[in-house]
């Protein structure tokens, strides 16, 4: 039984309904010197996101999309998005990004656009984040800048390594931030890949956020988790559009064993 108290604040965060976008890769640690495969995807906004499954697809132009790695390291992947779709609002974008230097790197991906049939600006932000090893065997704990707020409208900030140490039993930690100050009361959700959540409030997946706009999820098992939360603010109007929404996203990829604990 869900208690009434979080069934109160679920109703009273109640995101709006929208696209959001993510990232996904194939690995969250990669060897060296290899490669790492990037997708930018776009997501369900017919049931409140409450799933992994694809709707249409973004529009690459209209967006922006970095890598940052140690040393503020800074690169552009816009120009070497592939499109994998057969049509053009079908599947995905897709890059390869070779990463050389070891450490914890960040990709980042922002939309701000105007949806002119709603009319509603929409605001978006993506991350996800993988680590660069000399050794699979024996990756390094003491990773850096996943807890950086890169000042987004709005923003999840791990508040621990999303990456390392990683696996079932392992907590996601997480800031929800909005215009930089932490965002209390508000409804995050922790979607695993193949699950659909519940209607409404899922009290195994979902999160309220506390005073100091942080929430954490266990999983209990592997899988690609996607951390969602939006806001709508119904009075931030503009020349062409009456309304505002946020969308923020956080890709965690937790394998069944932990790489640096040899779990």
């Amino acid at each position: 039984m869900i208690p009434r108290i979080f069934v109160f604040l679920a109703l009273a965060v109640s995101p709006a309904i929208a696209h959001d976008s993510w990232l996904e890769t194939n690995s969250n640690i990669i060897r060296s010197g290899d490669a790492v495969h990037i997708a930018l995807k776009l997501g369900n906004h017919g049931n409140d996101h409450r799933d992994f499954k694809l709707a249409s697809k973004i529009d690459a132009k209209d967006c922006a999309l970095e890598v940052l790695g140690p040393e503020k390291f800074k690169h552009d992947l816009r120009s070497e998005l592939l499109d994998v779709g057969y049509a053009p609002k079908e599947g995905y974008w897709a890059a390869k990004f070779v990463a050389a230097q070891p450490g914890l790197y960040t990709l980042v991906h922002t939309s701000d656009r105007v949806v002119s049939y709603a009319p509603t600006r929409s605001v978006k932000s993506a991350k996800a984040m993988f680590v660069v090893s000399d050794s699979l065997d024996k990756v390094a704990r003491d990773q850096t800048g996943f807890d950086t707020a890169l000042g987004h409208a709005l923003e999840i900030v791990p508040t621990s390594n999303p990456v390392v140490p990683m696996g079932p039993g392992q907590p996601i930690n997480i800031q929800l931030l909005f215009r930089g100050k932490p965002w209390p009361d508000a409804r995050v959700s922790f979607i695993p890949r193949g699950e659909m959540l519940e209607e409404g409030f899922d009290a195994e997946y979902e999160r309220i956020t506390d005073s100091q706009g942080r929430a954490s999820f266990t999983p209990r098992t592997g899988n690609v988790f996607l951390v969602v939360a939006h806001r709508l603010e119904p009075n931030e109007s503009g020349e062409s559009f009456e309304s505002t929404k946020y969308s923020a996203t956080l890709t965690v990829f937790v394998p069944e064993l932990c790489p640096c604990c040899n779990e």
